[in-house]
C-alpha cells in the first residue's frame, strides 16, 4: 500500500492555514524541500518529516493516521476561500482540502509594488492565470511581460519564474496550477 506523503503533508499545512514557505521556516528546511516533498518528486526520511511536522506541531503517528474527509465540497462562496497566502500578497484557494486532488485554483490578490520575491519560484506541473484587474509583470526564465486585465500566461512551472505587481492600483489574478504545489 502506498501513502501520498506529498498530498497528506499539502492537506495538513493547508488545514493549519501556513504556507510552504511559514512550515520551512518552522522547521528549518528550504522551501523548495516541503514543495518537493508536496509534489511527491522527494520523499522525505523518516527524521526528516518529522522535523518538519515538527513545525505544525504534529506527531507521525497522528499525521499517518489522519485521514481527510470522504465527501468532497463542490461549492464555494467567497468567504469560504482558504487564505494561503501572506500580506502583501493574498492567495485564496478554492477548498480547504486538496488532499488526493490534481488541481489547485487561486484568486490572488497582489498590492502595489508587491513581488513573489527575488529569489524565482520553481515547482513541478505546469500554471496558468488571467489577470482580472491592475497590471502584473510576468517573469519566465529571461522573459518577462506586464498583463492587463483580461491578459493570461501558462507555462511549465519547472521554468524559474516570478510575479509582480505594477503600477499604483491592486492586480487581482485568477489562477490554476497542477499539480497543487503552492
Amino acid at each position: 500500500m502506498s501513502v501520498d506523503i506529498g498530498g497528506r503533508l499539502r492537506f495538513i499545512r493547508a488545514r493549519h492555514k501556513l504556507s510552504q514557505r511559514e512550515l520551512a521556516k518552522r522547521a528549518g528546511v528550504t522551501n523548495s524541500t516541503i514543495s518537493l516533498i508536496e509534489s511527491n518528486q522527494m520523499n522525505p526520511s523518516v527524521g526528516a518529516l518529522k522535523r518538519i511536522l515538527d513545525g505544525i506541531p504534529m506527531g507521525l503517528a497522528e499525521f499517518f493516521a489522519l485521514e481527510p474527509e470522504s465527501r468532497r465540497k463542490i461549492f464555494y462562496r467567497s468567504e469560504e476561500l482558504t487564505e494561503v497566502g501572506k500580506k502583501p500578497i493574498s492567495y485564496r484557494q478554492v477548498g480547504d482540502n486538496l488532499f488526493g486532488r490534481s488541481l489547485q485554483i487561486l484568486k490572488e490578490r497582489y498590492e502595489p509594488g508587491s513581488d513573489t520575491g527575488r529569489v524565482h519560484l520553481v515547482h513541478d506541473g505546469e500554471e496558468g492565470g488571467i489577470v482580472i484587474s491592475g497590471k502584473l509583470e510576468v517573469t519566465v526564465e529571461d522573459e518577462r511581460r506586464i498583463l492587463n486585465p483580461g491578459d493570461a500566461y501558462y507555462f511549465e512551472s519547472r521554468r524559474p519564474h516570478r510575479f509582480r505587481c505594477v503600477g499604483g492600483k491592486p492586480c487581482e489574478v485568477i489562477s490554476a496550477c497542477t499539480p497543487p504545489t503552492f
